[in-house]
């Protein structure tokens, strides 16, 4: 079974997969749209999809509307189960992980290991 997560960006989306087997999730590319993310679907056959959830660090507030258009139509377009796991600090997390704020891309990335992680680390312990 393979698991994809998701780091959601207005600019740029983090991808990261993992295998059941391995219950290790490694980042794997940032992407810019919908359609790379169905591509990469079909292509690593993937089962479950783990979407990061933008809460505040209050953990109130409104989800951004743009985050809500993309998670219905990325439920819509894959017909796969869809977990939200809370993403406040993935992003922070991995800014420690590469110390530099300069590669934007690995920072995407790594945001969504980290959220796909939390999960494997929750549902398959």
């Amino acid at each position: 079974m393979t698991y994809l997560g998701i780091d959601w960006g207005e600019k740029r989306i983090g991808l990261a997969l993992a295998e059941a087997e391995t219950r290790l999730a490694l980042p794997f590319k940032t992407v810019d749209n919908l359609g790379e993310i169905i591509r990469t679907i079909e292509q690593r056959d993937v089962s479950i999809i783990v979407l990061g959830l933008p809460l505040k660090l209050s953990g109130l507030g409104e989800i951004n509307p743009e985050w809500q258009k993309f998670k219905d139509e990325l439920e819509a377009s894959t017909n796969l189960p869809v977990a939200l796991i809370d993403e406040r600090l993935s992003s922070k997390g991995a800014d420690a992980l590469i110390g530099s704020k300069s590669d934007k891309a690995s920072r995407d990335e790594i945001a969504a290991a980290i959220i796909l992680q939390e999960y494997l680390d929750k549902n398959l312990a």
